[in-house]
């Protein structure tokens, strides 16, 4: 099993460039995992509990797992229902929910992990992020909005949309503001807005990306990056990414997990290929001055955007 690299941006924060007032807070301090998928269970909670006590020793307070944490990605085909059906978990008690309350236990920490949730009909599941806090009780549980259609990620065939009543929930840990949608919810520009809105400072988007079967030339890393980092700018968010690494064929994942500011700065970054943990300061009153500074939401004009709710064939 291959050792993570530890790679930190932590102490000397960049400086707040828009800032006139001194911060309120003091740096958040968060974890990321990065890891393979691994066919051997126990070597696969392993593999991620190192990952948790290495960020939890650093000081990170709350850890971020990738997306279907516990699980091969599965969506890989469009005819494998009855065998992802297996892998459904209740919130709480499930394997996943447990992983994560016994780490949030050992190590006095928050933790964020992703799993595919049992809906109570039977039918099909959901993608849900959950957190759990340091003393093992459920205090976040999110399900992915927006599923992908397209040849290797065949999500429509194994999940249903999360419930939009419930729609963007804005979880505060300590005195920090999160959101925590999933994986495909990190290319709308509406997503984060609506985060924005309601008060996140950071979103964290537990992720299973890679190659494209139909496209195996098209590197769609750089486009992923910066999509994620456009849409902090525009929303005055920190963003957290938490890609997989590996090969689940046809997919090869391209890791790549990263952390950044209001700002656009990438603070720190995983490499493509191999393990790593991740470990950050946020200054959270970033978001304040940059949104003095450039007041995107206090200049929106909703009452002109209703061509956004049309829908397209």
């Amino acid at each position: 099993m291959a050792e993570p690299r530890l790679i930190t941006a932590v102490g000397d924060v960049p400086p707040s460039l828009a800032r006139v007032e001194e911060p309120t807070r003091a740096p958040f301090r968060i974890g990321v995992v990065q890891e393979a998928w691994h066919p051997d269970a126990e070597e696969h909670v392993a593999a991620l509990e190192r990952g948790i006590a290495l960020a939890a020793g650093e000081g990170a307070r709350l850890v971020c797992l990738q997306e279907l944490t516990l699980s091969p990605y599965f969506a890989i085909v469009p005819d494998a229902l009855e065998t992802a059906a297996s892998m459904t978990e209740p919130i709480p008690g499930g394997p996943t929910y447990e992983l994560a309350a016994g780490a949030a236990r050992e190590h006095g920490v928050y933790i964020h992990a992703s799993l595919y949730e049992q809906a109570e009909d039977g039918g099909l599941g959901y993608n849900t992020a959950i957190v759990v806090g340091p003393g093992g009780d459920l205090v976040a549980k999110t399900r992915k909005l927006h599923i992908p259609v397209t040849a290797g990620y065949y999500e429509d065939k194994y999940f249903r949309p999360g419930d939009d009543e419930k729609g963007y929930p804005v979880v505060e840990l300590g005195d920090a503001h999160f959101g925590f949608p999933t994986c495909w919810d990190q290319w709308f520009p509406e997503l984060a807005r609506a985060y924005s809105l309601g008060g996140a400072e950071v979103i964290v988007y537990p992720t299973a990306i890679g190659s494209e079967p139909d496209h195996p030339d098209f590197d769609t890393q750089p486009l992923w990056e910066r999509v994620i980092v456009g849409n902090g700018i525009a929303n005055g968010t920190f963003m957290v990414a938490v890609n997989r690494i590996g090969t689940e064929a046809p997919l090869t994942f391209y890791g790549s997990s990263f952390i950044s500011d209001p700002y656009g700065r990438v603070l720190v970054q995983a490499p493509r290929d191999e393990p790593a943990v991740l470990v950050a300061d946020l200054d959270l009153d970033q978001r304040r001055d940059w949104l003095e500074l450039f007041p995107f939401l206090r200049t929106r004009r909703p009452e002109t955007y209703a061509a956004l709710l049309d829908a397209v064939e």
